[in-house]
């Protein structure tokens, strides 16, 4: 998912890496395209905000651009939506209840929809590469890209470029980045399961492959991160 935060606080202090010395940013809200490193926001253990999660048409119908134009960047809303960006915020902060919030973020994001293309936005991601993401996600990175774009009566290579130019990763990143998002929920669990365990059930040859794309996408080890890491019940 593409992930936009709205702070109803403070702004939000955002390091695009993980204690590797990343300068921190302040943004009173953002939105961020995917990625293949971790993006850690610092705050002092409480916080309060929105947290709104797109899918690859669903940023296409509200930010009216390809998601591979965010990818591997963290942009202030205002600079997607414009004025609308700002009004969201106003709205959101001034609201006294929940109910009150998500009926401004539904209102505004229809509004954004409404603004930025004409017809339908399946319409404007090439199907294969639509029905490539969707196999990806339901098999949560467990199948082979090759395969994937045999059935779909393209060449890995041709599904490769259109897929990173409309999602900005490739296949096979994306792929990675799904698998390491399963170990992640695995090892957040209240009663987590062995590493090697783990790295069974969320598709790794084995542990040593599941340390490797940890340590690229983290920063940390999974050990160092499960010792680092402060986990909380809810978001």
């Amino acid at each position: 998912m593409l992930t936009a935060v709205i702070s109803l606080s403070g702004p939000l202090e955002v390091a695009a890496g993980v204690d590797d010395g990343s300068p921190v940013t302040r943004f009173g809200s953002v939105a961020g395209g995917l990625m293949r490193r971790s993006v850690a926001i610092h705050h002092d253990g409480r916080q309060e905000g929105v947290k709104v999660s797109l899918t690859l048409l669903g940023a296409r119908a509200v930010y009216g651009m390809p998601a591979a134009d965010l990818a591997h960047r963290l942009v202030p809303l205002d600079e997607l939506l414009g004025a609308l960006g700002v009004e969201l915020v106003d709205r959101l902060r001034a609201a006294t209840t929940w109910a009150a919030r998500f009926s401004a973020l539904d209102e505004l994001l229809l509004r954004a929809v409404g603004r930025g293309a004409v017809g339908d936005p399946v319409s404007w991601v090439r199907p294969e590469v639509a029905e490539a993401w969707r196999r990806l996600l339901a098999a949560r990175g467990r199948v082979q890209v090759g395969a994937i774009a045999a059935e779909l009566g393209w060449s890995r290579r041709y599904l490769t470029e259109r897929f990173r130019g409309e999602v900005g990763l490739s296949p096979k990143t994306f792929a990675r980045v799904l698998r390491f998002e399963h170990a992640h929920e695995l090892a957040t669990m209240h009663d987590p399961l062995p590493w090697a365990d783990v790295a069974t059930v969320s598709g790794y040859a084995d542990q040593a492959h599941l340390v490797r794309d940890w340590s690229e996408f983290t920063g940390r080890s999974p050990t160092a991160w499960r010792r680092g890491e402060v986990l909380l019940g809810t978001e």
